[in-house]
C-alpha cells in the first residue's frame, strides 16, 4: 500500500480503476417488476474520493451494492481494474452505515482489526500484530486495543470498523452512508479522519452520502443521480481546494456555488 499520495486536482487524469457499463436493476419480473436504476455508466479513477448523491430511493445504495459484486445487475456490469465483477472481489472493501453489527463484540478492538488479514498466509504473528497497531494508531485507538467495541462510543466503533478495513490493504474503499449513525461533531471528526486517511495511503474512496454538505467537502467529484429509475444527471467537478478545513471550507464561493447546485437537483430532481 502507498504510504503517502497527493490528492486528485480537479481535472487531473488517472488511471481508470472501477468502471460501471450501462448498469441497469429491476426488482421482481419483467412485467410486475421495479426498476430502481434505468442505466448508469461512471468511472471511478484511481486515487480519487469520488461522492455519489441524488434524490432519496433513487438507487445509491443498489448501485454501490451492485459495484462491490453484493447484488447483481439486471443489465451491464462493472470491472474493476478491467477484470469483470461477480462476486465480492479481492482488492475491495465495504464498510456500510451499520458499522456497529460489522464488528464482533466477543472480540477486541485490537482483534477485530486482525480479522481482516488472519488468514493472510504471508503475514506472520509478529507482522500482523504490526499492522493491526499502524491502523489502529491511524484512528488514534492504539490506547483502546484490549478494549471490546461495547466499550466504546459510536464514534469510536465505526474508527475501529475503518481501521479493520484499511488493515485489508484495499485498493478501493466504497463507503455507504457510513457517517449517518453519529451526532453531527463526531461526523466532523470523522470526515477530517477519512480525508488525512485518504491523503495518506492513496486508496481509491467511492461514497454514497445523502449529505450534500459531506460529498462536496470530501469528494474530488460527485455523481448526482436523478429520482428513481435513476441514471446519471451529472458528473461535477469540485474545485474546491485542498488541504480542507471542516469550518473555512465551508464558507468557501466554490463550496457554497456547488452546494447550491447540487441542492436545487436533489430537491427538485426532474
Amino acid at each position: 500500500m502507498k504510504t503517502s499520495a497527493a490528492p486528485l486536482s480537479p481535472g487531473r487524469r488517472e488511471s481508470d480503476l472501477l468502471v460501471i457499463k450501462g448498469v441497469s436493476k429491476t426488482y421482481g419480473s419483467a412485467a410486475q417488476g421495479v426498476m430502481a436504476i434505468r442505466t448508469v455508466d461512471l468511472t471511478v479513477r484511481a486515487g480519487e474520493f469520488m461522492s455519489i448523491v441524488g434524490p432519496s430511493g433513487c438507487g445509491k445504495s443498489t448501485l454501490l451494492q451492485i459495484a462491490a459484486g453484493l447484488l447483481p445487475a439486471t443489465v451491464g456490469e462493472v470491472q474493476l481494474g478491467g477484470t469483470k465483477i461477480t462476486s465480492p472481489p479481492e482488492g475491495m472493501v465495504c464498510l456500510f452505515q451499520q458499522y456497529s453489527r460489522s464488528l464482533f463484540p466477543w472480540l477486541t478492538v485490537e482483534d477485530n482489526v486482525q480479522f481482516a488479514f488472519d488468514h493472510h498466509p504471508s503475514l506472520d504473528r509478529g507482522e500482523t500484530e504490526d499492522r493491526c497497531l499502524r491502523y489502529l494508531e491511524m484512528v488514534g485507538l492504539a490506547d483502546f486495543r484490549r478494549n471490546y467495541p461495547w466499550e466504546l462510543s459510536g464514534g469510536m466503533q465505526q474508527r475501529v470498523a475503518i481501521a479493520r478495513a484499511l488493515a485489508a490493504e484495499p485498493r478501493i474503499l466504497l463507503l455507504d452512508e457510513p457517517f449517518s449513525s453519529v451526532d453531527a461533531l463526531t461526523r466532523l471528526e470523522l470526515h477530517g479522519l477519512i480525508i488525512d486517511i485518504w491523503s495518506r495511503t492513496g486508496v481509491t474512496i467511492l461514497l454514497v452520502t445523502h449529505d450534500v454538505d459531506e460529498a462536496v467537502f470530501l469528494s474530488d467529484r460527485i455523481a448526482l443521480l436523478t429520482k428513481r429509475p435513476s441514471v446519471l444527471a451529472k458528473l461535477f467537478e469540485n474545485k474546491l481546494p485542498r488541504p480542507r478545513d471542516p469550518v473555512s471550507s465551508g464558507e468557501d464561493p466554490d463550496f457554497l456555488s456547488l452546494r447550491h447546485e447540487l441542492l436545487s437537483r436533489v430537491l427538485d430532481p426532474r
